[in-house]
């Protein structure tokens, strides 16, 4: 006769508690825990982990498609798909783990794994060896890099001029900013394939359109100017669909930042661009007043350049005659000249940046 409260174990027959124990079903929750225990593993593991990884970027091949896991070697990978393939006992509590790896080769790694957890208010330990077989491949992305593929592809250019090399610079290093914006969200078919110079300017392809419509908008946001479209058809793919590679053209302003311009048919004299944004917007340098070219004109107004604030050099000045007028000496014959006195002239500077063109001389602004 068995105490109240008690009932026997289905497995040796000892007596157990009635309450039960730990288990997924009702024969395991009636077991003794000698008799649970014999059957019971705290950790599920395959003796053998096959794992393909890529030779060039270090991606991990899982189920039909490449993961980026940020591995630095053949360990790190081990470890993580030891990890991954790993699985402990529902009922456990309190589960910690700590692996060991070895190295056998080049491509193979043992890991040895303790864990430790508590099942029926009991401490169990269990260690278990693993062993990563690693195949080295290329994956699609790689693949396609290797090759040099691109959809898309961005022309730089400028209206009336060459791209500076600030604004060649500044796309190439939007690009590859747009790239690893993308690559961060985990978009694996974005890249930068090739950059390279161009007649009058320079060439960006690009692995998917939506990265070079990206730039292209990018682009014409942050220096002006517009950009047009157009696609061409290199292939067809497996299902019959036509496949397109898609160039963006984009032109930039023909004036930039820092330009002294003549506008057309328009006696206020000279303007300093200081912007070219939708239209042209500067500073007269006659008088120091601000101008903006109508919309019709926007940013490409009737003018010719008469040169940059780069081509000014240092005057100095005789006099200050009045609120509209200075004397300087000529940079080149250092005669003294009277020129429009701007209001952004400070009166008792000794030496002012100034431009000498077909226009005559001005006084620039101080940088």
């Amino acid at each position: 006769m068995t105490d109240a409260g008690s009932s026997f174990c289905p497995e040796c027959g000892d007596p157990v508690d009635s309450v039960g124990g730990d288990g997924a079903t009702r024969r395991e929750q009636s077991l003794c825990d000698s008799c649970y225990f014999a059957a019971f593993d705290l950790v599920d593991a395959p003796d053998t982990i096959e794992v393909m990884v890529c030779a060039r970027c270090g991606a991990v091949h899982r189920g039909n498609r490449w993961v980026d896991i940020g591995a630095d070697d053949y360990v790190d990978v081990a470890v993580a798909e030891t990890t991954e393939a790993l699985g402990v006992h529902l009922e456990a509590e309190d589960v910690d783990w700590e692996v060991r790896p070895e190295k056998l080769d080049d491509n193979t790694v043992r890991m040895h794994a303790t864990f430790t957890g508590v099942v029926r208010d009991t401490h169990r330990t269990e260690q278990v060896a693993v062993t990563v077989k690693v195949s080295r491949q290329t994956c699609q992305r790689c693949g396609r890099i290797a090759g040099e593929s691109y959809a898309s592809t961005v022309q730089v250019r400028a209206v009336g001029r060459d791209p500076t090399s600030e604004e060649t610079d500044r796309a190439a290093e939007l690009a590859h900013r747009i790239v690893a914006d993308m690559e961060a969200t985990g978009d694996r078919e974005a890249f930068v394939t090739e950059i390279g110079d161009a007649e009058s300017g320079t060439d960006i392809k690009l692995s998917t359109t939506k990265i070079g419509l990206k730039l292209a908008r990018k682009l014409v946001e942050e220096f002006g100017g517009d950009f047009e479209d157009h696609e061409t058809l290199i292939t067809e793919d497996d299902d019959g669909n036509e496949v397109y590679r898609v160039t963006y053209a984009v032109r930039l302003p023909e004036f930039v930042p820092g330009d002294v311009v003549d506008i057309a048919a328009d006696d206020g004299g000279p303007v300093l661009v200081q912007s070219n944004h939708g239209n042209l917007k500067g500073v007269r340098v006659t008088t120091g007043e601000p101008y903006e070219a109508s919309f019709e004109d926007g940013d490409s107004p009737d003018a010719r350049k008469l040169g940059a604030v780069a081509d000014a050099t240092e005057a100095t000045v005789v006099t200050v005659e009045d609120d509209a007028a200075i004397q300087i000496l000529d940079p080149d014959t250092y005669e003294a000249q009277t020129v429009a006195r701007p209001d952004y002239v400070d009166p008792d500077a000794s030496t002012v940046p100034a431009l000498k063109s077909r226009a005559g001389l001005h006084v620039l602004p101080d940088a």
